[in-house]
């Protein structure tokens, strides 16, 4: 039988200082990092980016199927992607949770190997956060901060028609992924005695519990010397983040379903599950793909990029936001992704 050690034994900051213990320092800029009422970051002359995300346990995630490693890995990544999405690098965050203490200090430390491999990997610095005691589950909010070339940033609002429509991987498999989870779960929960069967689906289940930020695409417009002139990253569904796009950008969209990347087992789970792979693919949400536009000028260099497919064009927005399916039948495009205040 594994040790376990309470929380309580170690106190707030004791509990701090076991959890951060390994913590290390990355970034020239991080001028002073967790041990002080604040950090300190310098600027070196750039500009900073701010994005915070929040994860609720029985809500964002499920512990039944989500092992606390991977849970801290995926924390980090959904933040980092937000900064990429802003065409900037991100160089640190701060994490703060709130648990119960039906969680030992192992389980943490089990969540903080995710949290530090993420840091490791993606070359951020932990550098604050806090903790604090919670009634019901496990809450999470992390922020992270990043820099950009001075006016390099990227919002939602800067397409303009004719400019290309672009996404990196494959979209959908996140979504299948949970529903492969859910249904394996209830067949558990039915009887413990049934071991789930998970082959031939690794890929969809990393998607899930794993995800990955589209950092490559960041330093492929740097090193081409492209920016896009609008982007977002993909969490809520295609079809929800290309609309916000339109709307800021107060222009209208066609894509087309052929175009769509799909994954060969995203198709074979949505085939089982009776859905079209499609739907998948526009509605699933969590995809952590970065979605964006990019001048047909640049179209070029674009079609030699691996990273990306081009999905469509934006039009006048009176044009609407259109899908035109394989059956050439065009077909209004409506935010059916995740909505967080919904779908509990």
């Amino acid at each position: 039988m594994s040790e376990r050690t309470e929380i309580a034994s170690l106190g707030e900051f004791g509990l701090i200082e076991h959890l951060t213990r390994e913590n290390e320092t990355r970034n020239v800029n991080t001028i002073l990092s967790i041990g002080d009422d604040a950090a300190v970051i310098d600027t070196f002359g750039k500009q900073m980016v701010v994005t915070t995300d929040m994860l609720v346990e029985g809500v964002h995630f499920d512990l039944m199927y989500t092992p606390l490693k991977h849970l801290g890995y995926k924390a980090v990544i959904v933040n980092l992607s937000d900064i990429y999405a802003m065409n900037a690098e991100p160089t640190q965050i701060t994490l703060s949770i709130a648990v119960s203490n039906r969680f030992s200090v192992e389980a943490l430390d089990e969540f903080y190997d995710g949290v530090n491999l993420a840091c490791e990997r993606y070359g951020v610095d932990l550098v604050g956060g806090d903790t604090t005691s919670s009634q019901k589950g496990f809450v999470i909010s992390v922020t992270a901060i990043g820099e950009v070339e001075e006016n390099k940033f990227v919002t939602r609002s800067g397409a303009k028609e004719n400019d290309l429509i672009c996404v990196t991987g494959d979209l959908g498999a996140s979504y299948l992924g949970l529903l492969l989870m859910e249904r394996e779960k209830q067949i558990y929960v039915e009887n413990p005695n049934i071991q789930p069967n998970f082959e031939n689906h690794t890929y969809i289940i990393e998607r899930l519990l794993k995800p990955e930020a589209r950092r490559k695409m960041i330093a492929w417009f740097k090193e081409n010397n492209l920016t896009p002139t609008s982007m977002i990253d993909i969490s809520d569904g295609l079809s929800s983040e290309l609309l916000h796009i339109c709307k800021q950008s107060e222009v209208g969209c066609t894509i087309y379903e052929e175009k769509l990347p799909v994954h060969e087992q995203t198709k074979e789970g949505a085939a089982k599950f009776g859905i079209a792979a499609t739907t998948c693919a526009l509605n699933g949400g969590e995809d952590y793909e970065l979605l964006f536009t990019i001048s047909p000028d640049d179209f070029e260099k674009v079609k030699e990029c691996e990273l990306l497919n081009i999905i469509g064009h934006i039009t006048k927005p009176e044009d609407g936001k259109v899908l035109i399916t394989n059956g050439n039948n065009r077909i209004e495009l409506s935010a059916q992704g995740w909505n967080h205040l919904k779908n509990k």
